[in-house]
């Protein structure tokens, strides 16, 4: 009896890393084995920095807040323990916009908080 290999789906298999591998340089773009390697380590990083997003856009958040606090003549910590103890509940998200797009309606933020 001849022996069976599964070669549709060994070659979907391939097929999918060399279209997730389109656009790479040289070799990692045409050579199964190199995208393969590529496109693993790609996947690594996409998934790490998923994670080291979330943390970034939260220190960008707090900066903008600390600087739009700072023109009114508080810290961001002095404003965060503020708007806590007066229950108003912001996140830092919404605050950094407001901070950034409408400093008006930052400015009646930090005056309630005060």
């Amino acid at each position: 009896m001849p022996r069976s290999v599964n070669a549709v789906a060994s070659r979907r298999r391939r097929k999918k890393i060399l279209k997730m591998a389109k656009g790479y340089y040289g070799a990692r773009s045409k050579v199964y084995t190199v995208a393969k390697n590529t496109v693993e380590k790609g996947l690594q990083y996409a998934y790490r920095d998923r994670k080291t997003k979330k943390r970034e856009f939260r220190a960008l958040w707090i900066q903008r807040i600390n600087a739009g606090a700072r023109e009114h003549g508080i810290s961001y910590s002095q404003l965060m323990g503020k708007l806590n103890a007066k229950n108003i509940g912001l996140n830092r998200k919404v605050l950094a916009d407001l901070a950034m797009n409408h400093p008006e309606a930052f400015k009646a933020v930090v005056d309630a908080a005060k």
